[in-house]
Parts: structure tokens; sequence; C-alpha cells
């Protein structure tokens, strides 16, 4: 029961860099509650481009070949896997952010 009550007694005193840690808890929840509808809401936007895109390589208005895929896999998947890294590193991954990550996802 001490390590429980020595949680609470961090949460409710204390500050972190000037801010209670009740008000970053939240802060964080917070924005895990928007990269959860912001990621939601772009898989909803890719899902429709590649159907839209198929569906233009099914009738010949786009010429689409493993080839050229592979080939703009080769050329741009490093700067992808960059700047995935450099969101993911940027982005408090706490537990916080993750319950409000899928709370945003589920019900966007």
């Amino acid at each position: 029961m001490s390590a429980i009550s020595d949680v609470f007694h961090f949460i409710t005193s204390g500050s972190i860099g000037g801010l209670p840690p009740i008000v970053l808890m939240v802060i964080i929840f917070v924005i895990g509650l928007i990269v959860g509808y912001l990621i939601h809401l772009f898989l909803k936007i890719a899902i429709i481009a590649a159907i839209i895109l198929f569906v233009a390589a099914y009738f010949g208005f786009f010429g689409l070949s493993l080839s050229e895929l592979k080939n703009y896999a080769t050329q741009y998947g490093s700067i992808v896997y960059q700047y995935g890294v450099l969101i993911i590193g940027m982005l408090p991954l706490t537990i916080g952010f993750i319950i409000g990550l899928i709370i945003g996802f589920v019900f966007a």
C-alpha cells in the first residue's frame, strides 16, 4: 500500500516544470486523443485514395506495375522511415498517451 500512496502523493503534490503532474497527464492524454483521431482520419483518406488508384489503374488511366512500385519504395522508403522515427521520437509514449490514442482512433 505504501507504493500506491507514494504514487498518489506524487500526482497530487509537487511539480514538473512548474506544472502539477496531473495537468501534464491530462495534456498528454488530450494529445493522444488528437493523434488517434488524425491517424483514423488519414487512414480513411489513404484507403479511399488506394481504391481510386486501383480503379484508375484497372481502367488504364494510370499505369501501375510492381517494378514501378518497387522503385518508388526504394527511392522514398528511407525518407519515410526517417520522418516516422522523428515523429515517434517526439511523441510522449506514456500510458495516458496510448489510452488517448486508442480512444481517439476508435471513437473518431
